[in-house]
């Protein structure tokens, strides 16, 4: 994967958490009413989710590992050659499940988890990124 490539994605993930941050508001309650900065924050997790599995997609693909046969799998796929630790391959196969329900059955989106992602779980695709930026840096 070409370092240009990576850092517009690692950058497309950054802007995507600085939005859900932005428009998050401070109470599960508060974020219950605001339907606005629920569009914006189920958006943004889903955009953050899918840019982080392109990118594990193209490391896999540019490290002559077979292509995953789903989104899950890139990241167990990742973590398999070292890439991101288990702790993190866990957490990006759970966020996963999260965008499929987002993305084909919107009306189904979890209110309480969505406020739960956004609330505690950034730092997660902030490892992924640190993670990845290791391995790519040392394998240079």
């Amino acid at each position: 994967m070409d370092r240009i490539v990576l850092d517009k994605k690692i950058d497309s993930i950054l802007r995507c958490l600085n939005r859900v941050e932005q428009r998050l508001p401070e109470s599960e309650a508060a974020f219950f009413k605001d339907f606005d900065a629920q569009d914006v924050v189920v958006l943004n997790l889903t955009r953050a989710i899918q840019t982080a599995v392109d990118i594990a997609t193209h490391l896999l693909s540019s490290s002559n590992q077979p292509v995953p046969s789903t989104m899950a799998e890139s990241f167990s796929s990742l973590q398999k050659i070292n890439v991101i630790t288990t702790e993190i391959a866990e957490k990006m196969i759970k966020s996963v499940g999260f965008r499929n329900v987002a993305v084909h059955n919107y009306d189904d989106v979890d209110l309480s988890i969505t406020y739960a992602i956004a609330s505690q779980h950034l730092n997660d695709f902030k490892d992924f990124i640190r993670q990845v930026l290791s391995y790519y840096d040392s394998t240079r």
